[in-house]
């Protein structure tokens, strides 16, 4: 009796499993939030010891801050509008005009800085240098350390303009708008700063 051998059979057909895609990682964003939060310590550091200081000195003085700090004030803040409105057209790929808007911001930049000269300065020339009492060195302390991480941001917006112009393909928004947000981080600290001044000193 003959028999057939039956065709061996092909296993059966596994389909392959489906990849499931997870957010990109945004170290830009990642890396700002990070630096926000170290930076808020150390103003919250800075003024807890400013307080204790002032609470226990006699010698604390007090003493009017230069006018040039409202204008500055109104600077940053309008930096911080022309940043959004460029970044904003960015985004809605409108050519050069996001780019003016960049501009005008590390130029707003850069005159908020050199107020902040003027009105050390200005404290120069009425005798108050940063050893001349606690106060004043808390002052030129605040505002010194405010003033870096401002260059900090215009160095940051200088980098996201500098992909801007080479890219050709989609626009580096994870880059811009992590600067934003410290440049926006840059005037909410700064009228914090201009408020415990105003007050304390």
């Amino acid at each position: 009796m003959l028999t057939v051998a039956s065709p061996p059979q092909s296993p059966p057909r596994v389909s392959p499993p489906t990849a499931t895609h997870s957010p990109e990682p945004k170290p830009a964003a990642t890396g700002v939030l990070v630096g926000i939060a170290t930076i808020s310590m150390t103003f919250a550091a800075l003024t807890s010891a400013m307080v204790v200081r002032q609470s226990g000195a006699p010698d604390w003085r007090h003493f009017q801050l230069p006018s040039i700090l409202y204008f500055n004030t109104l600077v940053l803040l309008l930096s911080s509008f022309t940043l959004e409105s460029g970044r904003r057209r960015v985004i809605a790929a409108a050519g050069p005009a996001g780019l003016t808007g960049l501009y005008l911001t590390l130029t707003l930049g850069l005159l908020f800085v050199a107020g902040q000269v003027v009105a050390w300065r200005q404290l120069a020339a009425q005798g108050l240098f940063l050893a001349t009492s606690p106060s004043s060195a808390f002052f030129y302390v605040f505002t010194s350390l405010h003033g870096l991480h401002v260059l900090g941001g215009l160095a940051g917006l200088l980098y996201v303009l500098h992909r801007l112009r080479r890219t050709t393909g989609p626009a580096p928004t994870t880059a811009l708008g992590a600067a934003a947000l410290y440049w926006h981080f840059m005037d909410v600290l700064w009228l914090y700063l201009l408020t415990i001044l105003t007050i304390r000193v």
